[in-house]
């Protein structure tokens, strides 16, 4: 068990990254769950087999504080890290005279500013030891640009950030894979979608970059609904 390696999954409370926690303990790792959801978490770290496998962690990615702290206790606590998924994450209604002022602060803040503290947070330990993945949750919105969709906005952001993270680091042996799902049936969505991929289908994908031979660096996974048609 002290040899297993290590994965940190931000918004671990529900939907992808809760799905992502149990392929990841399924796989052999042992995983830190961060959300802004304690209650939540601790079912989950219970389930998957107590502090052995499973911690929980209660963090707000827009926080550098707390996300400094995710990564101090993981190394505390299992001694290593060798992935994070930066899978934390909300929308909004697309319009550009939809949700308040505040909301898209919010979005912004957490789809955006937290992806990056999450690499702020983790890439030091990642560098010093010359070993470690960092996966992003972006979106095929991420990759074209949906009407009136800041959050679309968002996630461009994100697919970019992985690919500048990518080029910074290349000469270390560190991977990057961004993580582009379609729709999926998540409590993301206030209705829920038809026709829509499950979240242990995005977790499915996570798992498969995640243990990919050392040489091999998986940098982007778009995984769609057989029936989407863009």
């Amino acid at each position: 068990m002290p040899d297993s390696p290590a994965l940190v999954i931000t918004g671990a409370s529900t939907g992808i990254g809760a799905a992502t926690a149990r392929r990841a303990v399924e796989f052999g790792y042992r995983v830190v769950l961060a959300a802004r959801s304690q209650d939540k978490l601790e079912a989950l770290a219970e389930e998957l087999g107590g502090p052995e496998r499973a911690i929980a962690a209660r963090c707000d990615v827009t926080s550098w504080e707390e996300q400094q702290a995710l990564v101090a206790t993981t190394l505390d606590r299992f001694g290593r890290l060798d992935a994070f998924f930066a899978n934390a994450g909300f929308g909004a209604k697309r319009g550009f005279l939809e949700e308040t002022v505040e909301h898209w602060k919010a979005m912004i803040d957490t789809n955006v500013l937290g992806a990056a503290l999450s690499i702020r947070a983790s890439l030091p330990h990642f560098r010093e030891q010359n070993s470690g993945h960092m996966l992003l949750t972006s979106s095929i919105a991420g990759r074209r640009v949906l009407p009136g969709s800041l959050y679309s906005c968002t996630k461009h952001a994100v697919t970019a950030m992985g690919e500048a993270l990518r080029q910074e680091i290349h000469e270390a042996d560190i991977k990057v894979t961004l993580i582009e799902p379609g729709a999926v049936d998540t409590p993301f969505f206030d209705a829920r979608p038809t026709n829509a991929l499950e979240p242990d289908d995005i977790a499915r994908a996570v798992l498969f970059a995640l243990t990919q031979p050392p040489q091999v660096d998986v940098n982007e996974i778009l995984v769609r609904p057989i029936h989407q048609p863009g």
